[in-house]
């Protein structure tokens, strides 16, 4: 799991790749929450069409078994990223919900802040707008990046 997300931040990740993820999986970030495979495909695939570079540098693990089928994998880490000639460093939490091996919920929280959302803020409205902005634009990634079509078959 670990080489297959490292891949996937260093927009080097195949169609393999993702098998790791259940196909109802979702992935979030502070700009864009994916439903489903091929949405997260999309998300990760365009890194590599905004970034000239970007990476995992350094990392940490640790699992915590939740049921014999449920586990959390807490991944605090480093990212690079180079965009528009300039280097960006962030420190991140990824959170992984797993179900029979297979990621369910994969969130990624920049500078180890929780995600916004209406569940998180203090008015319900506010976090409904953030939802909607993410879904709009996981959905224009979606579209440009062809909705999940792997970069190796044309």
């Amino acid at each position: 799991m670990g080489r297959n997300l490292r891949k996937s931040y260093a927009s080097r990740a195949t169609s393999q790749d993702f098998e790791i993820y259940a196909p109802h999986a979702t992935f979030e970030d502070p700009l864009m929450c994916a439903h489903g495979v091929n949405q997260i495909k999309s998300a990760f695939y365009s890194l590599a069409k905004v970034f000239s570079e970007s990476r995992i540098v350094s990392y940490s693990i640790e699992e915590n078994v939740i049921s014999a089928r449920k586990a959390e994998i807490l991944i605090d880490n480093k990212q690079y990223y180079k965009f528009l000639g300039r280097d960006i460093d962030l420190t991140s939490l990824i959170k992984l919900y797993t179900e029979d091996g297979k990621i369910v919920r994969h969130e990624d929280q920049w500078d180890k802040k929780p995600l916004w959302n209406r569940e998180t803020v203090k008015a319900p409205l506010v976090g409904h707008i953030i939802e909607a902005s993410k879904r709009a634009s996981m959905f224009a990634t979606h579209a440009l990046m062809r909705f999940g079509k792997d970069p190796t078959t044309d």
